[in-house]
């Protein structure tokens, strides 16, 4: 993989809670490789439902860094999003996570099963690794 930064959205962070092999292989791979992982804290509320093992939940959030939303990232995501076409509430975490991304250190890639809008929202610059 060789990743400075690994970014995972929610289905990258579920896949991590339900100890799903694809995720649980290519996050070991990025331990073995020194990647340092983020999220955006908006992922947080996309994950969270009544199914969730808490515990566990918890126990990863200490393993992850966890960037807040702020409103300056908040702005930068909305020009994200008008810079890629897209718009409204369908996107906007999308555009959080990929604000993440985009302010972390090269190279960076973002775990997902959206490859086509986080692609369009985040350039050449981010490689999308899709689930």
């Amino acid at each position: 993989m060789s990743l400075e930064s690994l970014v995972l959205d929610s289905q990258g962070f579920s896949g991590w809670i339900d100890r799903d092999r694809k995720v649980m292989q290519l996050l070991e791979q990025a331990e073995r490789d020194g990647t340092d992982l983020a999220m955006s804290a908006a992922t947080i509320i996309e994950v969270s439902h009544s199914g969730v093992d808490v515990a566990r939940l918890s126990w990863l959030l200490s393993q992850i860094r966890v960037e807040a939303v702020t409103k300056e990232s908040a702005r930068r995501s909305s020009e994200l999003l008008k810079a890629a076409g897209l718009h409204g509430h369908k996107y906007a975490i999308d555009a959080m996570v990929a604000e993440v991304a985009l302010r972390l250190p090269v190279p960076v890639g973002i775990l997902t099963s959206d490859v086509d809008d986080l692609s369009k929202l985040c350039g050449p610059r981010v490689r999308t690794i899709r689930l």
